[in-house]
């Protein structure tokens, strides 16, 4: 770590919408510092300071993009950890994903989700989500001060 704060956990398991939604961000100079994590394990365990990630900084990152259908832990599980820890559970998250299935919509909103956007599946389109996504959550959006 080079002690700059995480803003953005990415959590996204596909290597092309990882790519995409990484040169989407940094076009739009939202974010100086993105952690990345390829599944549901690895997500909590960074926002919990677990496994690969126990003892560092407990600091928590401005915004979690979040997809659903993950490996090892799905992203419905993940967000259902992050809205039932006091200490993370006023981070926004944005679930970001292909999957139309209102079930995972509702779901999705029953267990806190700040935001449902599903990807569009041409190129200049999900560019565009992701910039605009990341302009509101990090540049527009005054998140609570973090819990102790």
């Amino acid at each position: 770590m080079d002690g700059l704060a995480v803003e953005i956990l990415l959590v996204e398991d596909s290597d092309t919408d990882l790519e995409l939604t990484l040169r989407a961000l940094k076009k739009a100079n939202v974010a100086n510092r993105i952690e990345v994590a390829r599944d549901g394990a690895e997500a909590l365990a960074f926002l919990f300071g677990e496994g690969a990630h126990a003892g560092r900084a407990p600091d928590y990152p401005r915004l979690v993009l979040l997809d659903l259908k993950l490996p090892k832990v799905d992203g419905l599980e993940v967000l259902r950890a992050i809205k039932k820890n006091p200490k993370t559970a006023a981070i926004p998250v944005v679930i970001l994903t292909s999957s139309y299935e209102q079930k995972d919509i509702v779901e999705s909103y029953n267990l806190g989700v700040n935001s449902y956007i599903v990807k569009p599946v041409e190129f200049d389109g999900f560019m565009a989500a992701v910039t605009e996504l990341g302009l509101y959550w990090m540049l527009l959006n005054r998140p609570p001060p973090p819990v102790a």
